[in-house]
């Protein structure tokens, strides 16, 4: 049981990969971490992970699960919780606020607390979200290979994402939906690389047997697919951080909004670090957990230095 009054080196809040990592990370440096997660990822959705060296193809929650035994083993505290708020204390330090009532201090944060997926507003198509509904070849494309695939426009990068997705798939549909239709040099392209346009609203999703089947135009004519690729709008989840001077900015590509942070993933707030989907929208699996990892090393290496200036000043006292 995590000990209330326990001042932590670093309270981890969020325990997917990112935080995971960084945890294990900071408990083998012999810093004192604990990790507060409600245990929903984005990802859970999905039957298995991909992309992950080594472990390509593992259920989510498999990840997460060997995760936190890695991070206990080496001392590291993880607790299934909420953070509501974080508070800056007169000392520099932070106070962590759960749900369940109890707070919880520390030296240092990292906030690995990923993003939200804003999806078009149709029917059927959240409950095949992570499913036949997906948004990403390098997580998906694999195991869709060779289906009928269509791209539901949403942005200004749908032309972009059906020529990618065709790396996957002969058989790729734009469906134009509610956006304007290519022109120029992107309906040549299309039309190069046998994409077919289809014109007209998509009014809902078609599912048969559990099994996504097509989209339903307004007009009523059915586009039978085996998958559909949307662009969803990312939203960092960045609200315990909000009171705490961070600054949230777009995206350069114009997909969603995200912490911004140095390299390391150190914020403009002092103490403040992010990793994972949080600090990078476009992040998959294997990158966020490695920068879970590079923050964890920065996290480290501000804490010795402030234990070698606390250090030196009471030698000289």
């Amino acid at each position: 049981m995590t000990n209330p009054d326990e001042l932590f080196d670093v309270v981890v809040v969020g325990g997917g990969l990112a935080g995971l990592a960084a945890a294990l990370g900071l408990a083998r440096a012999r810093r004192s971490v604990l990790v507060v997660d409600a245990g929903h990822p984005r990802n859970a959705p999905s039957a298995h992970a991909h992309g992950y060296l080594t472990r390509d193809g593992a259920p989510p929650l498999e990840l997460l699960r060997v995760g936190r035994a890695e991070v206990s083993g080496y001392g590291g505290e993880v607790v299934e919780g909420t953070v509501t708020s974080i508070k800056r204390l007169a000392d520099g330090g932070f106070r962590v606020a759960l749900a369940d009532g109890t707070d919880r201090e520390a030296r240092r944060v990292l906030v690995t607390t990923g993003l939200v997926d804003e999806l078009p507003d149709l029917p059927g198509l959240r409950d095949r979200w992570g499913r036949d509904v997906v948004h990403c070849p390098y997580c998906f494309g694999w195991e869709l290979r060779d289906t009928p695939l269509g791209v539901l426009a949403t942005g200004p990068q749908a032309a972009e994402q059906a020529l990618m997705w065709r790396q996957w798939s002969s058989q790729v549909t734009l469906l134009l939906h509610t956006a304007p239709g290519p022109a120029g040099d992107q309906l040549e392209q299309l039309a190069a690389r046998g994409i077919a346009v289809v014109e007209g609203e998509v009014a809902a999703v078609e599912v048969a047997g559990d099994r996504l089947a097509g989209v339903r135009l307004r007009s009523g004519r059915v586009v039978e697919l085996g998958a559909l690729v949307v662009g969803p709008r990312f939203q960092a989840r960045h609200a315990v951080l909000d009171d705490l001077g961070v600054t949230v900015a777009e995206h350069p590509r114009g997909i969603g909004r995200q912490v911004e942070a140095d390299a390391t993933g150190r914020t403009a707030a002092a103490g403040v670090w992010v990793a994972g989907n949080v600090a990078d929208v476009t992040a998959g699996v294997m990158v966020a957990a490695a920068s879970g990892v590079t923050a964890a090393a920065a996290i480290n290496a501000d804490l010795i230095a402030e234990d070698t200036a606390r250090a030196v000043a009471a030698a000289r006292a």
